[in-house]
């Protein structure tokens, strides 16, 4: 009887022990689960994920912008133009930018601006070769001021942005000046530019139609809409150039244009609008249109061209030439059908608005093609080809040799 009396005192003492674990155990685990939903701000796992999901996708959003850049001579990437703006205007400054001033102890660079196509060049030795030309020689003559900045823009596709970030490893190398690089993703921008020039494209492509390629050709016509309004100035160079003097001295043209000039460019330097404008001239024997200098209007070239873009967004003018039914009105007017993209909406309506544009000296876009004095004109050929005066930049145009030093 003792015996089960002591069992039984002992299973008592057992089972409390036990009870007593088991409340040690929950209140660890109720613990446990507080920590968690109270010191995580209540961010449970479908929440966790949502915002990791958030993240990668706004990563990835800024890899896919437009403004795809790097800095080849820093070591690190550079930010884009738009966020270094944003950091100035806020009294900030990108890493880019204070490593820079850390180099050179500069405190307010001033900066140049130029932009080229560069897109499919990485399936184009012909175009890797006139780059090279283009960049060699423009690092040959270049010469900036203390303060100043070259700030080179490439509208690429992503297999030609890889070529050129090693080729201007080479190319700029040697450069005395400071410089910035930056590549232009091309679907960006073209997904941008599409429906402001979609309507004018049947009138100036080659193609019959609208298409969606085509839109990046006519970028210069409506940069100051893409570009962001801290970019004022800049010129869009063609690949095929030689330089033979100091880029610097183009960029001292912007202060040359007369009151309501929008843009500065060089006159075509062969008969393509005596052509192109054959129905007009016909229709009309005593028009100017066509006809070559010093009195006639031959056209413009686009190799080389100085876009004032805050001119061009101040200009009520030019902004209404851009829209559809203005277009097709001066295409009708003029019967003008072209296939040269900018080109020929800066030549239609420069017949029709001189006054938008200053006149380059054609030492400054010396174009060298010479197709259409075996193809129909050779009697007039020369009036237009005829360029006196100071070379600064050659032309390679319809591939063209471009003679040597």
């Amino acid at each position: 009887m003792g015996i089960l009396r002591l069992a039984v005192r002992i299973m008592g003492r057992i089972s409390t022990f036990r009870s007593y674990q088991f409340v040690l155990l929950l209140a660890a685990a109720l613990a446990v689960v507080a920590f968690y939903y109270f010191g995580s701000e209540r961010q449970n796992f479908s929440s966790t994920t949502k915002r990791i999901k958030q993240t990668q996708a706004t990563h990835n959003g800024n890899r896919n912008d437009a403004d795809l850049t790097l800095d080849t001579r820093l070591s690190h990437p550079a930010g884009s133009e738009e966020q270094r703006e944003e950091d100035r205007d806020a009294g900030g400054e990108s890493e880019g930018s204070r490593s820079r001033k850390r180099e050179s102890g500069d405190t307010d660079d001033q900066r140049y601006h130029a932009l080229m196509m560069f897109t499919k060049v990485d399936k184009s030795r012909s175009l890797q070769d006139k780059f090279r030309v283009a960049m060699l020689s423009m690092v040959k003559f270049g010469d900036f001021l203390e303060g100043e900045t070259l700030v080179l823009h490439f509208v690429s596709d992503q297999a030609s942005k890889e070529l050129g970030e090693r080729m201007l490893q080479e190319f700029l190398l040697d450069a005395p000046f400071k410089y910035e690089v930056f590549f232009h993703d091309v679907v960006a921008l073209t997904q941008k530019l599409f429906p402001i020039v979609e309507a004018m494209q049947k009138h100036f492509s080659a193609g019959s139609g609208a298409y969606y390629s085509d839109a990046i050709f006519f970028l210069s016509v409506a940069m100051h809409h893409i570009m962001p309004e801290s970019l004022t100035r800049i010129v869009q160079l063609d690949l095929d150039l030689k330089y033979r003097t100091n880029i610097r001295d183009l960029f001292q043209e912007f202060d040359q244009f007369p009151p309501g000039a929008v843009i500065g460019i060089a006159r075509e330097m062969q008969p393509v609008y005596r052509h192109t404008f054959w129905q007009y001239r016909k229709e009309n024997p005593q028009t100017r249109v066509g006809d070559p200098p010093p009195d006639g209007l031959p056209g413009f070239n686009s190799g080389v061209m100085l876009l004032d873009l805050g001119a061009m967004r101040d200009s009520a003018l030019y902004n209404q030439l851009l829209e559809p039914s203005n277009v097709a009105k001066l295409a009708d007017q003029y019967r003008f059908r072209g296939h040269l993209g900018d080109q020929d909406f800066f030549t239609m309506i420069g017949m029709e608005h001189p006054e938008l544009f200053y006149s380059l000296a054609c030492g400054w876009n010396r174009q060298l093609c010479s197709w259409w004095r075996d193809h129909g004109y050779g009697d007039v050929f020369q009036m237009y080809y005829r360029c006196d005066g100071l070379v600064y930049i050659y032309h390679g145009n319809c591939n063209s040799p471009i003679p040597d030093d």
